[in-house]
């Protein structure tokens, strides 16, 4: 799925009335229409409806709402903004339509007194600003947001919260801005809606097909994506003959004295995701816990009690994973360096190794093509410095990744997965309770365990993401979010693998 800009959306509705055909009145009608289809479906039969409408089309899609739910008899209350007296024709059409059926309330506001404060019963639809606003809300559309965000009604926006920008960040330092609990973003979702700063605005996110031109979706070039279930069809497929040698071996570095169990959550999901073989290479005190906690994973020992100091045969192995739990000594720096200089084997660096090359940037040069590096936002801004937002952040990794031809995966809420291309997929799976320590580890081994079946290195970043978020929302469907450990994750694989063969 595409994220486009929002003159490139406003090109795609154009396309669409001309090509399918349709007019724009009979679009903003299918549009409202599916939205209310999505809202009636979770509404009680006894709430009351409050639609906080403005005057352009995203307005007229709160009022095709309005209509259609009135005419199930449900109670509904229109609150027209009347900041301007520019209606759109659309809006306007629809103001006519919503008169003449006389069973919803329409109450012009002209006034900040005037504004009506919803009940906590209540829910409200919020459309009074859509993707296309350009400046900070004030004045009378202002005060109807803090009214809203001041309620405890369920508020849920349509395509956007209004106030929040699509393309760039939102500061209700300069204007107010709706915090919505649900939104239903009309075609596609918003670039803001996948950032730290801005997506918490949104609360959950719900993609509202309106039939845009197909034509148009696929021909339209962006650098932002996202990832959906459609990536499955990579799964590795296995034959009745196979043998473990056809699916990979899989060398992980990870552990030292303390940290050992970074190296057990990443070699048990390396293990669960498919790998044939995992080999672990472990300190000596670090022997005794990997052979007891993942008995299928073989050890390479080095020769240090506490830490990783000495780079083993790299020979047998088709990927390696390095950094969970490593530390930064200066011998593990040197093992990291010598590892970036002999491998002819995929590479995935997290944590520590991550935090090493941070400390010895002239190293990225040497890293080899297509190599994928897993930081989380502190990691990443140690290796590319601060940035002001999460817009920043991902315009940095972008760069990064195109400037030395890597895969950078930038973990958080929407997981980013940054090409050399310059392209960059968003994940959709994941939940709050994956905020947990060991989760970014057990990512490293999924990752590490698709490269060992002989993926693609973006094939592997993308549906890395995709199922260890989807066996994330498995584990919290079953424990709770607040429950849930990095180990859970490995443990639900299966039931997200499951999943995706069903469908």
């Amino acid at each position: 799925m595409k994220i486009l800009p929002v003159d490139k959306i406003r090109e795609a509705d154009a396309y669409t009335i001309q090509n399918e055909p349709i007019a724009s009145i009979d679009l903003m009608e299918r549009a409202g229409t599916n939205c209310y289809e999505w809202i009636k479906e979770r509404l009680a039969s006894d709430q009351k409806v409050m639609v906080f409408a403005g005057i352009g089309n995203n307005a007229g899609d709160g009022l095709v709402i309005a209509r259609l739910l009135a005419a199930d008899d449900i109670e509904v209350e229109v609150v027209h903004l009347q900041f301007s007296e520019k209606f759109s024709g659309d809006f306007s059409t629809n103001m006519d339509r919503l008169k003449k059926q006389n069973k919803a309330k329409i109450m012009p506001v002209k006034s900040e007194e005037q504004i009506p404060e919803p009940s906590a019963d209540d829910v409200v639809i919020d459309a009074v600003f859509g993707s296309g606003l350009a400046r900070p809300v004030k004045g009378l559309p202002g005060k109807a947001i803090e009214v809203i965000n001041q309620s405890e009604a369920v508020v849920v926006a349509i395509d956007i919260p209004s106030g929040l920008y699509a393309d760039h960040p939102a500061d209700e330092k300069e204007g107010t801005i709706v915090h919505a609990d649900y939104t239903l973003s009309l075609q596609m979702p918003k670039l803001s809606m996948m950032m730290p700063e801005t997506g918490d605005f949104v609360g959950e996110l719900s993609v509202i097909p309106i039939g845009l031109h197909p034509d148009f979706l696929e021909q339209a070039d962006t650098p932002y994506h996202v990832i959906t279930d459609e990536f499955k069809t990579l799964l590795p497929r296995r034959t009745k003959f196979a043998h473990k040698g056809n699916y990979g071996h899989a060398l992980i570095i990870a552990g030292s004295y303390g940290k050992m169990g970074a190296c057990v959550l990443s070699s048990k999901s390396c293990l669960r995701t498919g790998a044939g073989l995992v080999t672990a290479h472990v300190p000596k005190k670090g022997y005794d816990i990997i052979q007891t906690a993942v008995p299928e994973c073989m050890t390479v020992i080095d020769p240090d009690q506490e830490i990783q100091a000495n780079l083993p045969d790299l020979k047998p192995y088709n990927v390696i994973a390095a950094g969970p739990g490593i530390g930064q000594s200066a011998q593990t720096q040197k093992l990291i360096k010598v590892l970036i200089q002999e491998s002819q084997a995929p590479l995935v660096f997290d944590a520590d190794a991550i935090n090493i090359l941070a400390e010895n940037k002239t190293w990225l040069s040497f890293l080899p093509s297509n190599s994928i590096l897993t930081p989380h936002p502190g990691e990443f801004d140690r290796l590319a410095g601060k940035s002001k937002n999460g817009f920043e952040r991902i315009e940095k990794a972008r760069e990064l990744a195109k400037k030395y031809h890597i895969y950078l995966v930038l973990k958080g809420a929407n997981t980013a997965v940054c090409t050399p291309r310059g392209y960059v997929w968003f994940n959709s799976t994941g939940n709050p309770g994956m905020a947990t320590a060991g989760s970014g580890d057990v990512l490293t081994g999924i990752i590490a365990g698709m490269l060992a079946q002989h993926m693609k290195p973006f094939d592997a970043a993308c549906l890395g993401v995709f199922i260890h978020g989807l066996a994330g929302d498995e584990a919290a469907d079953e424990i709770g979010e607040e429950a849930l450990i990095a180990s859970d994750i490995t443990d639900f694989l299966p039931e997200a693998y499951d999943l995706l063969a069903d469908e």
